[in-house]
């Protein structure tokens, strides 16, 4: 699987509005065949900072750059952006969550 983390560092005034403006990128994209999950998270430490953990079957990331939907929120995104998102994109084995062996619950 492609395994994605991306940080996206928003304007202030767009911290509140940020995940309505990427709301239907990321509905279009859970719906993608290839996709395995598209998770938004806003960071404990930064209200500005939102991060996007997202999977996809290793055939379909070329897929989901090229949907009219990717494109579309890469036109929207960056009237909120504070500065260019950072992202950490690799390819795993696997195409799902592991269970933590350190801390197992019964």
């Amino acid at each position: 699987m492609i395994f994605i983390v991306v940080k996206f560092k928003v304007k202030p005034d767009w911290s509140e509005r940020w995940l309505g403006l990427v709301q239907e990128f990321m509905q279009a994209t859970r719906q993608e065949p290839g996709n395995l999950w598209f998770d938004w998270s806003r960071s404990v430490e930064d209200p500005n900072e939102f991060v996007l953990v997202e999977a996809f079957k290793d055939d379909a990331a070329g897929d989901h750059v090229n949907s009219a939907h990717f494109k579309q929120a890469m036109a929207d995104m960056p009237q909120a952006l504070a500065e260019t998102p950072r992202i950490i994109s690799r390819q795993l084995d696997g195409e799902g969550w592991d269970r933590m062996g350190e801390l197992t619950i019964a």
